[in-house]
Formats: C-alpha cells, structure tokens, sequence
C-alpha cells in the first residue's frame, strides 16, 4: 500500500449508520499501491507497477450486470464484493474484507485498475471512489456540451464533480451553503456558485438547470432543489444511502416531468475510464495528506466538513509506526 483515500463512506461504516457493518472493519476503498507478487495466469501487471483499487474486488462474473461491465449491479448470491466489509448483501456467512487502510491486499486481476503515467500516485487514489461516482451518472444520464449542470455539495464528490462537468463541457454552477466555497469553486472550472440558502438566489435560478447531481452524504430535504430543474431534467443522488429528510413532493415532479434518481459507483471498465479521463483532462483531487495516526482526527473533520476536499493516508507512515 502507497496511499488511501478517506471517504465520507468510511465514517458511516465505521459507525454502522448503515446497519451492515461488519467488525473489526478495516475500511479504505481508494487504494493506490505498488505489485509485489502476481498470481501464474496474471498476464495485466507485472511486479513493480504502480495500480489502483477501488470499491470492489470481485463480482459473481457469470450474471448479465457482470458480463455487461457492470459489476456493480451484480446479481450473483452475495452482490459484487466490497473492498471492505464484503459482502454487501450477507449471505448468513461471517465473511469480511479488510480494505486500504492495510498494508496490503491481495485482489482478481480483474478489479485492478492502471493508474496513467501523467497523474502522480499521491494524488490519484479519490479518482477510484470520488471520480466514478460522479462520473458514472454525469455519462449515464448524457450530460453534454452546453448543458447547465448544478453540483450540490462540494466536498470530496462534488470538488471531482464540478472539474468532471465542465471538461464534459457543460457549463457548472456550484451549489453549497457555504459562502467560503466561493472562491475554491471557482477556482475548480465553476461558472456560477449558488448559496442554497438565499432564498432570493434560488428563486432566480428556477427552471435553469437540466441536470443537477447532489453529492450530500447526509439526510437532507430535495425538495428546495428540484424547482431548480428545467422541464425533464434530472436531480440524482450520490453518496447518501439512506432516506431522504423529507418525502419528494410529486406534484413539483410530476409538473414538469423531471426525474429523481440515484447512483451508486460504477464498473471496473468505466472506473478505467475516468482514471485515463481525468489524466486526459488534467483533472486532479484535491487532497490533504495525513498519517495513519491521525485517521480518527480526519475522521472528526470529515463530520465537521473541515476538509479540502479529500484526505489521502500516507501509507508509508503505517510502516513508520510499526
């Protein structure tokens, strides 16, 4: 292991907000590190390369998701499995995975990605959880040049989001509650920044947008966003696996024929995609490194949203310790 992402996600595992942790959880699905053994058929990497894991490390290979690319949506016994706390739909078994926050890993050939040669390693590790789970929806839903895109949030997701957007060519508003996210936005391609709680404000940018992606990881209301949309545009969900805080006023919906929806990450081939899109577009993370001691201070952060944008472990620092 050479780096690892800290994810919004692996707060709430940790803490079982989801109701499936499985203990001891070793979280970490941003993992960037270096081959130090290779199995007899593996004929991808060799040792020495510099690769890249990210959410998952297997999949049932047989289902139709599996073999469309789309290992996410496995519909095997037991679901794609997770990088940690594996598997994500328990089948009765104790079964667990122990993710990046190790020091090493072994993973199918398959479910490894290459990290291009132009982004350095440091900094690549978000591109694996960050990167496809904005991405995929962004390409899913066809967002395309001279559309008007709304990014909800801008933390981790929404920081790679906005850059994602606008090298798509979409023009991109930065969406956020925070006034000191102004410039930051700016400075990562936003057009526009909107403060959701000027009432004012969102009130002029009614009917603007034919996409809008929300990257809040927490319960919050969707209703105050989705007059923001044009007629049959769309507002998907990203990083909140739980309910909305309030229900979706249908009548607001089903008005202008608008979509809600959701997304989770995305296939090994697209999770490739992104990396070499993001190397070709010279899209980068923004990321704070920290030593392994100081997880459960990044941790208290992470909830306080006193991060830029991402937290990247220096894995080095786990071997340091030891």
């Amino acid at each position: 292991m050479l780096y690892c992402g800290v994810c919004h996600s692996d707060v709430h595992q940790v803490a079982n907000d989801w109701g499936n942790t499985l203990y001891p959880c070793v979280p970490g699905h941003e993992v960037v590190g270096k081959v130090v053994q290779t199995g007899v058929d593996v004929t991808k990497f060799k040792v020495g390369d510099i690769v890249g894991v990210g959410c998952m490390v297997d999949s049932c290979q047989h289902c139709n998701p599996c073999k469309e690319g789309e290992e996410q949506f496995c519909e095997g016994p037991v679901g794609w499995t997770a990088t940690y706390n594996g598997y994500w739909k328990p089948d009765g078994s104790d079964f667990n995975t122990y993710g990046g926050y190790s020091t090493n890993i072994v993973v199918k050939e398959k479910f490894v990605l290459s990290i291009p040669d132009n982004i350095d390693p440091s900094v690549a590790a978000p591109i694996l959880c960050a990167g496809i789970t904005t991405y995929s929806p962004l390409k899913h839903w066809g967002v395309k040049p001279g559309d008007r895109v709304g990014v909800i949030g801008i933390g981790g997701l929404g920081h790679m989001a906005v850059q994602i957007a606008k090298a798509m060519g979409a023009t991109v508003t930065a969406i956020t509650t925070k006034e000191d996210k102004r410039e930051a936005a700016l400075a990562l391609g936003a057009s526009d920044v909107l403060i959701s709680t000027d009432k004012d404000a969102m009130t002029e940018h009614e009917n603007t947008y034919e996409f809008l992606l929300c990257t809040i990881p927490d319960e919050f209301d969707i209703n105050p966003y989705i007059p923001l949309l044009k007629r049959r545009g769309s507002i998907v969900t990203v990083g909140l696996l739980a309910p909305y805080a309030k229900a979706t006023n249908n009548m607001n919906v089903a008005k202008r024929s608008l979509s809600v929806g959701a997304s989770l990450i995305g296939g090994v081939a697209e999770t490739q995609e992104i990396l070499d899109f993001c190397a070709q577009h010279d899209i980068r993370p923004e990321v704070q490194m920290i030593q392994m001691q100081d997880i459960n201070d990044a941790y208290d952060k992470i909830k306080s949203e006193d991060v830029r944008f991402r937290y990247i472990i220096d894995m080095q620092s786990l071997k340091n310790e030891e």
